[in-house]
């Protein structure tokens, strides 16, 4: 999401609400009951937080690990708009992982930069290692942190800035070699006062222990990039872009792990279906292009070459609609799963998509040889898994993640004006059936994002952007794991 969307605080009435109303939103929580197909329910009701930041199922409780302003171990403050995140393993440290936080910044709004705004402070620390500064002063204010942080004691051990001068780092995606790809959201170039494009890729090792070199995959393409995903097993990337008229890519790299050596970026395009136009809408139903899709359906699907992938006009995705591929509605929120019995599932959320524009839940299945040269022998598939057609059933789908027992985490980012908004975490099975994990009880009403496991399994984090949390949730999970 970009940061211009909600950045004020909402009036004392809406903090009630989100305090008090203990019938209206903890009641809409119950999916199953809004949803009787598609919604199912193993917590029962949620629980109202005293303090008023997260309202959750009954036996599970959160801590506060760090909130926008709090000193970091390298003495920097915590940047503001905390955003996608992952956890990665400590070696020989069962006990410990390592969070790598996106801050979706652009030096354009009211941020909290780690710098104070001093610039002089900001040159001493970055020493070069800043990507771009904003008209020719500050780095730019996005960028990335790394927190050590003891599942034992609950306690943040360490934590610093790891990566400075991006534009709008919104989500990414974790690497099976133990790096975070961070994906700038942004097409803010030298007209806006900056120094470099923006609109690439970045990797950061989760063992940094301070500023990474900022190296831009430019290969990867230049577009508003949302998140990517690591099929751990072919290697191959997928990435989403949060744009009407989003395309949905994969990344196929020359070396793997090597992604700086470059590779070729593809988009999705479904087969018989030339420039296909998925997202439901009630206006597309006079356009060629468009079909109404049934939940549960599935096409069978190939993909395009891309050319001139960096180009400085930004129009990767139109090019590649013109070229037959499939369009969507906001793709944002991207997860891999690895079956037990093999298969290979990656899962991504159409943000936009629906009759009433609030969000769509795709699954593409790659085929056996996804790829390489055989592919067209067994294509992948894709299938629309879950619509939503009311708000309180699911919102505004974003950030996604893949539970330890195989459930979709979804992160909802809803930023409507209704006076009964409410953000909510949500979680769905393989099956596609939905349920509500959590509920944003903040005043500020933020957005849910960074969802991710802790690498034993124990522990949720998930960040909440406005006004700037990072929590840590923990709870009975063997209940889902065992139903």
């Amino acid at each position: 999401m970009q940061i211009t969307r909600r950045h004020f605080l909402r009036n004392a009435s809406a903090a009630a609400m989100a305090f008090g109303a203990v019938a209206s939103p903890l009641g809409r929580a119950q999916v199953y009951s809004q949803d009787p197909t598609y919604g199912i329910d193993p917590f029962g009701q949620l629980v109202g937080d005293p303090a008023g930041i997260l309202h959750l199922p009954r036996g599970f409780s959160y801590t506060i690990l760090s909130r926008t302003g709090d000193t970091m171990s390298d003495g920097l403050i915590t940047p503001s708009a905390p955003d996608g995140m992952a956890a990665f393993p400590v070696a020989g440290k069962n006990s410990h992982c390592i969070l790598v936080r996106n801050h979706e910044l652009d030096s354009l709004g009211n941020e909290v930069d780690a710098f104070s705004g001093n610039a002089d402070k900001a040159r001493a620390f970055t020493k070069g290692k800043a990507f771009d500064h904003y008209q020719n002063d500050m780095p730019v204010n996005g960028g990335t942190s790394n927190i050590l942080y003891n599942l034992k004691t609950q306690k943040i051990e360490r934590s610093h800035l790891s990566l400075i001068g991006t534009a709008r780092n919104c989500a990414g995606g974790a690497t099976p070699w133990g790096s975070w790809l961070t994906c700038e959201e942004s097409l803010l170039n030298q007209q806006q006062g900056f120094g470099r494009e923006h609109g690439f890729i970045f990797e950061v090792p989760s063992s940094a222990d301070s500023l990474v070199d900022p190296v831009p995959l430019k290969d990867m393409g230049r577009f508003v990039h949302e998140a990517a995903a690591v099929d751990s097993q072919s290697g191959i990337i997928y990435l989403t872009e949060d744009f009407d008229h989003s395309l949905f890519y994969r990344f196929k790299p020359n070396a793997k792990e090597q992604l700086a050596f470059g590779g070729q970026l593809q988009a999705l395009a479904i087969t018989d279906w030339p420039g296909a136009i998925t997202r439901n809408w009630n206006e597309d139903k006079t356009n060629p292009k468009a079909q109404h899709i049934e939940i549960g359906q599935s096409f069978n699907c190939h993909w395009q070459d891309l050319s001139d992938v960096q180009s400085p006009e930004g129009d990767l995705s139109l090019r590649g609609a013109a070229q037959g591929c499939a369009e969507f509605s906001r793709c944002e929120g991207v997860a891999f799963a690895l079956r037990e019995n093999g298969e290979r599932e990656i899962f991504f959320a159409a943000t936009g998509g629906g009759p009433k524009k609030i969000g769509q839940i795709w699954r593409y299945r790659p085929g056996p040889y996804e790829g390489t040269a055989r592919e067209k022998e067994a294509p992948g598939q894709l299938t629309l898994m879950y619509e939503t057609h009311d708000r309180s059933a699911m919102e505004s789908c974003d950030n996604l993640a893949i539970a330890p027992w195989g459930d979709l985490i979804i992160c909802e980012d809803s930023y409507s004006d209704s006076p009964d908004m409410v953000n909510y975490i949500r979680g769905m099975t393989p099956q596609g059936k939905i349920y509500t994990l959590a509920m944003n009880a903040h005043p500020d009403k933020g957005e849910f994002c960074g969802a991710c496991f802790s690498p034993d399994g124990s522990t949720l984090f998930v960040n909440i952007q406005r006004p700037g949390f990072t929590l840590a949730i923990t709870g009975p999970w063997g209940k889902l794991r065992n139903s």
